[in-house]
């Protein structure tokens, strides 16, 4: 079915009826071509308007680009999220569509009655859980149910994620999404009758050279409020053009991020070189004698990058380097030309 007519469509209408421009009997006689009739199906009516539909996809894609470049920053690659389909289903027929087993996380809609489902496949919460514990995330794990401590690795970028959806909704509405639980199985979640219609937002997360799925869903009578304010003039466009105020704030927020980095820090004592032999015969109690003094500073290197000059020793009867000065040009060797050269 069309879109509700508005109140200068309708009156348009009973002018051209009463002037004889349309005639009601054109319909009866099919003397109006069929393709200007469109068939409603009242099993499944249709509760939000496609300017309704287009504006939550412009609200998910904001939000998908959001999350993304978190995620970029958390898993250390190449992540894109896009938003592929908004749909309006029944709720049986979206639990029917939730593959088994899945992740089911459940967030409360505060201030309404209702809450909703954000749905990732086993496979990204395998791969999200792998990479943030280091690894590369090269091979694609088989489906299966994620363990407790998987789950706790897992919810921080879940919670993240509610925060960000959140403020993609915040241009059309002040909601808030808070975290209740995760479910394996779609036949203990319950967040809606099987006949109620419910909005069903697909994205497609490309991690590296794979891709996985993600959806969010909606009861539509948690949104009945908002969907009346869903019209396409209403969502800013905070993220095409940047205020100098925000500006200043993504700097901010990106020096806090940078401020929380790792950085690896490493102390080379000295070097020297033994034979093949040499090694081989090498046993406990052994001493190898470096090419360096005990005098001479040690270089430290940051992130793999010399970057000081130093002294080791103890504190707290722990080993200990204490930095001296920043490196200079002269301070490098011959084996480290390369190294300047990529500076």
């Amino acid at each position: 079915m069309s879109e509700v007519l508005s109140q200068s469509e309708i009156d348009n209408l009973l002018k051209e009826m009463s002037t004889g421009a349309l005639d009601v009997d054109d319909f009866l006689s099919e003397r109006l071509k069929r393709a200007e009739i469109t068939n409603y199906d009242f099993r499944r009516p249709n509760r939000i308007s496609k300017s309704q539909v287009r504006t939550l996809q412009s609200i998910h894609e904001n939000f998908a680009e959001v999350f993304g470049y978190y995620l970029v920053s958390r898993l250390q690659t190449v992540v894109t999220i896009s938003v592929t389909s908004v749909d309006q289903l029944f709720y049986s027929e979206y639990i029917l569509s939730v593959s088994n087993p899945s992740c089911l996380y459940v967030f409360e809609i505060v201030g309404t009655d209702g809450s909703g489902i954000l749905e990732i496949s086993p496979q990204l919460a395998l791969i999200l859980v792998e990479r943030l514990l280091g690894g590369s995330g090269d091979t694609q794990p088989k489906p299966r149910q994620i363990t407790p401590i998987e789950q706790a690795v897992i919810r921080g970028v879940i919670e993240h994620a509610l925060y960000d959806l959140q403020n993609a909704w915040r241009s059309i509405a002040e909601l808030s999404f808070k975290y209740q639980r995760l479910e394996m199985e779609a036949d203990f979640v319950q967040i809606a009758p099987s006949s109620e219609i419910v909005i069903v937002v697909s994205f497609d997360v490309n991690i590296g050279l794979h891709t996985y799925l993600m959806n969010l869903c909606f009861p539509t009578f948690a949104l009945e409020e908002v969907l009346t304010k869903l019209t396409r003039q209403q969502v800013t466009a905070g993220p095409v053009k940047m205020t100098p105020e925000k500006v200043r704030e993504n700097i901010e927020t990106i020096k806090r991020h940078m401020s929380k980095t790792y950085l690896p820090v490493s102390a080379e004592l000295g070097k020297t070189s033994i034979t093949v032999k040499e090694l081989l015969e090498l046993k406990e109690g052994d001493i190898i004698r470096l090419k360096n003094k005990i005098t001479d500073e040690i270089i430290i290197s940051i992130g793999g990058k010399k970057k000081f000059a130093g002294r080791p020793g103890m504190v707290d009867n722990k080993k200990a380097v204490k930095i001296l000065r920043p490196l200079r040009d002269e301070d490098l060797v011959e084996d480290d030309l390369l190294y300047k050269e990529e500076d």
